[in-house]
């Protein structure tokens, strides 16, 4: 079990992350006519699809949604030997477990991008393929702030914005993944000195 608690918690986010994307796909319905309030205004599902990145930041060209799956994939890869690295080299746990966090979250929304636009046909008009073209069910809907911005801020100034993100279960695994280990980079990759006389052992003086 060295390895495996930390992609059993991987494969926890994967499981939950897909089990409510189906709930979703299979009871709800898309945008407002299904939107379910839980805390008034604040806190909604919103059955939505995101065709890229987070926020629905987009690839251009053609073969954009085929880059960024990709992309993902070469990632989730790359995670997964990561994780195994820290855990070989001992590094510390809570860090460990923020990138099983991250691995079961990348995952999770890597099988929406490669499976979903062949099981619900929900692969963008005109996409090449619906192989690795399938859009990422969002659901969690933060209704932060939508309004006109005062005119005295530069650019934005006067502009209709809204603050809002959408996300899923896989999203909120990769952002709490993250910002643990932001508030704890110290703790995580602070590199202590030995103590002098350790030093002087290990050389023999």
């Amino acid at each position: 079990m060295k390895y495996g608690k930390y992609y059993l918690v991987a494969l926890a986010v994967i499981l939950i992350d897909q089990a409510v994307k189906l709930i979703v796909h299979y009871n709800m319905e898309m945008g407002l006519p299904g939107e379910i309030h839980l805390i008034g205004d604040w806190l909604k599902l919103h059955y939505t699809l995101n065709p890229g990145m987070a926020f629905g930041v987009e690839l251009g060209s053609d073969y954009g949604k085929l880059i960024l799956t990709l992309f993902r994939l070469v990632a989730m890869f790359g995670i997964g030997y990561y994780l195994s690295y820290l855990v070989k080299h001992h590094a510390p746990k809570g860090l460990v477990w923020c990138i099983a966090l991250i691995l079961g979250g990348a995952i999770g929304n890597l099988v929406d991008s490669t499976f979903y636009g062949v099981w619900f046909d929900n692969a963008p008009y005109g996409a090449t393929t619906p192989w690795f073209h399938g859009q990422v069910i969002d659901m969690f809907y933060v209704d932060i702030w939508e309004g006109i911005v005062p005119n005295w801020i530069p650019i934005f100034g006067g502009k209709p914005m809204s603050l809002w993100p959408i996300f899923n279960v896989a999203d909120s695994a990769i952002f709490i993944g993250v910002l643990l280990i932001l508030f704890n980079q110290k703790r995580f990759f602070g590199h202590h000195e030995e103590p002098k006389h350790k030093i002087a052992e290990q050389q023999g003086l």
